[in-house]
């Protein structure tokens, strides 16, 4: 039977093992074999490149000359659609990509014209096969500017009521452009356009250019290292909120992005640097903002022409001008994957929507294709355990947080604050347990009568049958709310308890032989009894007296404003309370054993010799039976490690790091009853809260272990006796 626990122990830590694995697998990808595309009959100088969420079917934007490519897992299987034309007349000089879900295109031409481009991707099932199908709609042209001129660059973003262009033109001009939608009394719609010259705020050359996804912030990099940060929701007067130097030796900026969410701000430079920005308050104090590098990234050969973000987390693609691609996370700041240069140099590249693969075309008219592997790009030692520069945080912090309400929510996976709220449960847990049940068993091995000790003992240790969530349950809906309406009186009764029992001890030593000798032996506790009873009767009857003593009147606003603190119903004294009480039959059970346990003979004989009983106590009994205590609160320092259904019920689990008596915390295991129902099978939460329980199983199982280690040796070393 032993070795069969054994095995179902190793096969439970080998299953979590084996979830945790993937979590720390570098990721990979497979190249697929390059595409020949179809030559054009004039070079463009610029062009786009998408795929569907599938990898199924790519699209490629040369100029104003779109083509689509089947993708097959074989060269056989690669089939075209021809290209066609977009344009009647005129030439296309550049493209832009419209951030966010879906595939929103923009066409610059030389002209001064700005015409929109979407595409979709229709899917259509016929028994189990899935075939895909693209659709084009070309919009309505709109003018970048007053006077025509060629377009050089171009960021476009549209949304459900309006469209909004940022174009360089030739004359170097920088011009914001916004149509909005009107609707007329008659059921009609107008578009109102506006635009506004931003050149004469922006004094250097400008060399990129991107929008946000709402369309709502504008950042422009210049040939001096500069980025002009403009707010855009009155497009009429589109404001500069900052400007900010974000190359230390001002090389150009040459691509700028904002990730998922519209609020870091990915920068590449001439030089090869890459750096992610976000706007960080300045104190905690105020709400001014300024533009702060969160996080760098290690710099490519040659200067980023291209940077992709992805449409699932905060990963990104760079590329750079000698055609190398590198993949990075933002949150775990760490460059994933590079993809040598073997194809030329890069015209675009683009982050499949499900981050699992990417598409590049590359100068000599052929298509890139890589199947990515990237389950867990959130996941490193550092995320989950040391402070991470977070988007929307003042400085790097440790934060659990696994979801939100929103799609561009940064998941935050840190361990170390569970640890510290497992940690903090089971001290204030054990600061209660340990000196109640050691001392009683201390009282019942070594003072107790033994007709006492046969009814108590049995009592205190059938508590350990009491089931967890009917502890929790009584914690968290009774004793929360009377600990709550009562604190200043059971303060009172922390201070004033020790001090009437000392009292009431030295009382009865002082009292006559003939009175004493009236009480037996070992049931001088029972006396106590009632004067416990009438101090704690006495606290809750003078609360409000208490409230006014010690805390002037208002207990909660007292550690406001004396502790900074603030007072939680469910908090750490709720569980220590309850949780102690859950580990004191426990701890008793086997100190009053390791006691009981010292041979009796040792015992008489101390007392033959003229010993006292606190004397034996100290110098023979609690020496001998130290190995079996220390196991004793090994083991219930395990047991309230592993706890669940006390804190879950019993704290408002919280994920801070704060060692304050009122406010609550999550534990691992807590953490775990939690969010286990809602993750998804095999996704990064899924596998963190697997890792979660390896870490419980092996603090519990190491605790355990050396606790019964210790028993053993103790049950070795007075089997002599």
């Amino acid at each position: 039977g032993g070795i069969s626990i054994i095995l179902c122990i190793l096969g439970m830590c080998i299953f979590l093992v084996k979830e945790v694995i993937p979590l720390f697998q570098p990721p990979h990808a497979t190249p697929a074999e390059q595409i020949a595309l179809s030559p054009l009959e004039r070079p463009s100088p610029s062009a786009l490149i998408g795929i569907d969420e599938h990898q199924e079917l790519a699209y490629v934007l040369r100029g104003d000359s779109l083509e689509f490519v089947f993708l097959g897992e074989t060269t056989s299987a690669i089939t075209k659609i021809p290209s066609r034309g977009l344009l009647p007349d005129g030439s296309v000089t550049a493209l832009a990509r419209a951030l966010g879900k879906g595939h929103s295109l923009a066409m610059g031409t030389e002209d001064g014209r700005v015409i929109p481009v979407a595409i979709e991707f229709t899917q259509d099932f016929q028994g189990n096969e899935r075939s895909i199908a693209p659709s084009v709609m070309v919009g309505t042209p709109m003018s970048a500017a007053p006077t025509p001129q060629p377009i050089i660059k171009i960021a476009y973003q549209s949304t459900d009521s309006e469209a909004r262009i940022a174009a360089l033109l030739e004359d170097e001009h920088l011009w914001l452009t916004t149509s909005r939608n009107i609707s007329r009394p008659d059921g009609t719609t107008t578009a109102s356009i506006t635009q506004v010259d931003l050149t004469p705020t922006i004094p250097s050359r400008v060399t990129a250019l991107t929008l946000a996804s709402q369309a709502e912030l504008l950042a422009v990099g210049t040939e001096d290292g500069k980025i002009f940060n403009f707010d855009l929701q009155e497009p009429a007067k589109p404001g500069l909120v900052e400007i900010t130097q974000a190359s230390e030796r001002n090389e150009a900026i040459t691509a700028l992005a904002y990730l998922m969410g519209d609020r870091s701000l990915v920068v590449g430079d001439s030089s090869g640097q890459i750096a992610v920005w976000m706007p960080v308050r300045e104190h905690a104090t105020t709400n001014a903002t300024h533009m702060t590098r969160i996080h760098r990234f290690t710099p490519q050969q040659r200067a980023i022409t291209d940077i992709t973000i992805s449409q699932r987390d905060k990963g990104f693609i760079t590329t750079d001008a000698g055609g190398e691609i590198r993949l990075h996370h933002s949150t775990s700041e760490q460059t994933l994957l590079t993809f040598a240069p073997q194809q030329g140099t890069i015209l675009s590249t683009y982050f499949s929507p499900k981050a699992d693969g990417l598409v590049g075309l590359a100068e000599n008219n052929k298509l890139v294709h890589y199947h990515i592997s990237n389950p867990f790009p959130e996941i490193t030692l550092t995320t989950l355990f040391s402070p991470v520069m977070y988007e929307g945080y003042d400085r790097p912090e440790l934060v659990w947080q696994s979801s939100s309400g929103s799609d561009d929510f940064e998941a935050k996976f840190s361990l170390t604050p569970l640890i510290f709220g497992t940690i903090k449960g089971t001290i204030y847990a054990v600061l209660l347990a340990v000196p109640l049940a050691v001392l009683g068993a201390i009282y019942t091995a070594m003072f107790m009568h033994p007709d006492l000790r046969a009814k108590i003992k049995p009592t205190i240790e059938i508590m350990a049958a009491l089931p967890t969530v009917v502890l929790g349950f009584l914690a968290g809906l009774w004793f929360a709310p009377v600990l709550e309406r009562n604190f200043p009186a059971m303060t009172g009764m922390v201070l004033l308890m020790p001090v009437v029992i000392a009292l009431s001890s030295g009382l009865f030593i002082l009292l006559p032989a003939s009175l004493k000798h009236r009480v037996r032996p070992g049931v001088e506790a029972l006396l106590m009894m009632p004067i416990i009873v009438a101090v704690v009767w006495g606290c809750l009857e003078t609360n409000a007296w208490w409230e006014s003593f010690l805390f002037d009147g208002h207990f909660k606003q007292w550690i406001q404003t004396h502790l900074g603190l603030n007072y939680d119903q469910r908090n750490a004294i709720v569980v220590g309370v309850a949780m102690g009480f859950a580990i004191i039959p426990i701890i008793y059970s086997i100190s009053e054993e390791a006691l009981s346990n010292v041979p009796k003979n040792l015992i008489a004989g101390s007392l033959a010799l003229g010993a006292t009983r606190w004397q034996t106590l100290t110098y023979l009994v609690l020496i001998s039976a130290s190995p079996g205590i220390f196991s004793a609160l090994m083991i219930g320092f395990g047991r309230a490690v592993g706890e669940t259904m006390i804190v879950l019920m019993a704290t408002g689990n919280t994920p801070i790091m704060d060692w304050s008596l009122f406010n609550g915390f999550r534990t691992l295991s807590a953490n775990i009853a939690v969010e286990i129902p809602e993750a998804p099978h095999g996704g990064t939460l899924y596998r963190t809260l697997f890792l979660a329980g390896l870490l419980l199983f092996v603090a519990t199982f190491l605790l355990n272990t050396v606790a019964e280690l210790i028993r053993q040796r103790l049950r070795e070393k007075y089997s002599q006796f």
